[in-house]
């Protein structure tokens, strides 16, 4: 199966005293570009969970955020930087010597230099909090794979859709070209009778120049590349897995043949089936930038 660029997941999850709610969203990225927001308590689990998202997403912008909540009555406590406190009083003292002013500093006003009082919550089990994280990013990423899942679904009805369009006007574009031939040898003649009094037209010289005309316009092997093309797509469709960017070449190599199939015939019919075989792999290249 296919999966679709953009997604979005939820994952709550509460065990022995913690709550972690997890949610993370992806959109079309050229490549795996991860974003984590995680709570500071939690930061030492950041690299595991990027290694996690490594593993299961191949490519997109994807955003994860995750809310921390400790359920247990923890309590907090006060406390006091004895060391930096000191230095910051004999500093002070320092500095009144040196400046010859009166030291009126309080402990209270040192108290409000950073980092002298603080206030910490107990130490949290590291490994319960691993443990209720990991459930909480698995239970979202179960809910944004299927949404891929079924985006996907869609892209790739949506996508061998427009191939079987596009194998019927290549049909046109290869019934089309006899009649193209035939066309141009009917005016040739009409044009040498035009031009010539004398009713005895070389036709072995008409020949030669209908041959040269046809070689000219030939797309044959234009239209069985593109056959081929077409081909190669709808089997790495099926297949599934993370085909977006193989995808992606082999729609830029449809184009070049359309490309050239416009540029050789001067047939309004079939100029008009290039156009809207173009026009095809367009909306084809557009899809595909939503595949992983």
């Amino acid at each position: 199966m296919i999966k679709s660029m953009t997604g979005f997941g939820r994952g709550e999850y509460i065990a022995q005293d913690l709550k972690i709610v997890v949610e993370m969203k992806a959109v079309n990225h050229r490549y795996s570009d991860i974003n984590v927001k995680i709570p500071r308590k939690l930061s030492f689990l950041e690299q595991e969970v990027r290694n996690y998202l490594k593993k299961e997403i191949l490519r997109g912008k994807i955003d994860i955020f995750i809310t921390y909540e400790d359920l247990a009555d923890r309590t907090s406590q006060v406390c006091l930087h004895e060391e930096l406190a000191r230095g910051y009083y004999e500093a002070i003292n320092r500095l009144s010597d040196s400046l010859g002013i009166v030291n009126d500093v309080s402990a209270y006003r040192i108290s409000r230099f950073p980092e002298v009082l603080s206030l910490e919550e107990s130490e949290i089990n590291q490994d319960n909090v691993r443990l209720v994280l990991m459930e909480s990013i698995g239970l979202a990423m179960e809910q944004f794979t299927q949404s891929r899942i079924l985006e996907g679904q869609n892209l790739l009805d949506d996508i061998l859709s427009k191939l079987d369009g596009m194998e019927e006007k290549i049909t046109i574009v290869e019934q089309r070209y006899p009649q193209m031939v035939s066309d141009y040898r009917k005016k040739l003649e009409t044009k040498v009778h035009d031009l010539l009094t004398d009713a005895n037209i070389d036709e072995s010289r008409v020949a030669t120049e209908v041959v040269i005309y046809a070689d000219k316009i030939a797309v044959d092997e234009e239209t069985v590349r593109l056959r081929s093309h077409i081909s190669a797509m709808r089997a790495e469709l099926l297949s599934g897995g993370g085909i977006g960017r193989k995808l992606d070449f082999i729609a830029q190599e449809m184009n070049r043949e359309a490309n050239t199939i416009l540029s050789k015939c001067n047939d309004i019919t079939i100029s008009n089936v290039a156009i809207d075989l173009k026009t095809d792999i367009e909306k084809i290249r557009e899809q595909v930038q939503n595949i992983e």
